[in-house]
């Protein structure tokens, strides 16, 4: 008569540690969120506008288009206004692993993860504008009015399994993903920008990251969002005609 053997399963101890990590801007980021004129839109579609309401509506308000592409922190003891979802630099964590030999973006997703679900964004925020190409079949030119950050630093906690990935291939991550992935949109990931890039850090005591950290703090956003400068000569000519324009045809816009 055969016997069966049994066979134990044994499962190694999974230890995790928190990494704590500084994040300095190279390049500037642009926040985008989908707007709640969007959301509304999305929940409760109103249809095609006639000619007559296209003639009596603005298609754009660039001020309210600004104000509505940051993500908030509505805490007023909160370090700031501005925010990025957390999952921003967890893909691009995950996505910085399909160009480096020996990490596979589906491990790295299931080794990590970022704490919270917003990250503070130190940093002044200013009003971009830019020409953009929607994504219909016929290409259709638009304007884009989004905010921007020109100098910006966060901090981030990572959260992974020491036991499997070790501290150095987390930083290593990090620094590609910084360099080839970035955050935010137009990033390098995407091919053709070059904005959200970043360095990290893990101490706090780079003079750049403190100054930004000092200077670009909740009270300085909050003036900024609600009287921006231009970013460029360009949304501020923008900016110029519009004002004209609008107050020549009769709208009513955000102030």
């Amino acid at each position: 008569m055969a016997t069966t053997k049994s066979t134990e399963i044994e499962v190694p101890e999974i230890r995790r540690e928190r990494l704590t990590v500084n994040v300095l801007g190279r390049t500037p980021l642009i926040l985008n969120r989908l707007s709640e004129k969007v959301l509304h839109e999305l929940l409760m579609p109103k249809g095609r506008k006639n000619a007559a309401e296209k003639a009596s509506s603005l298609k754009h308000d660039p001020m309210a288009e600004f104000r509505s592409s940051p993500h908030r922190i509505n805490d007023d003891n909160a370090a700031t206004l501005l925010a990025m979802p957390s999952t921003a630099f967890k893909g691009a964590l995950r996505t910085a692993a399909i160009d480096v030999p020996g990490a596979a973006k589906s491990q790295i997703g299931r080794l990590t993860f970022i704490e919270g679900e917003y990250i503070a964004i130190h940093g002044v925020p200013q009003i971009l504008m830019t020409p953009v190409r929607s994504a219909d079949m016929n290409r259709t030119p638009d304007i884009r009015t989004r905010c921007i950050v020109p100098q910006w630093a966060a901090t981030i906690h990572v959260h992974f399994a020491s036991s499997i990935i070790k501290t150095t291939s987390i930083v290593n991550l990090l620094t590609q993903a910084g360099l080839t992935i970035g955050v935010g949109n137009w990033r390098p990931e995407k091919g053709s920008g070059t904005f959200g890039q970043f360095d990290i850090g893990m101490a706090e005591t780079d003079s750049a990251f403190a100054e930004i950290v000092r200077t670009g703090g909740r009270a300085a956003q909050t003036a900024a969002m609600a009287d921006p400068q231009a970013y460029d000569d360009q949304t501020e000519e923008l900016l110029g005609w519009f004002d004209v324009e609008v107050r020549r045809r009769g709208f009513k816009v955000a102030a």
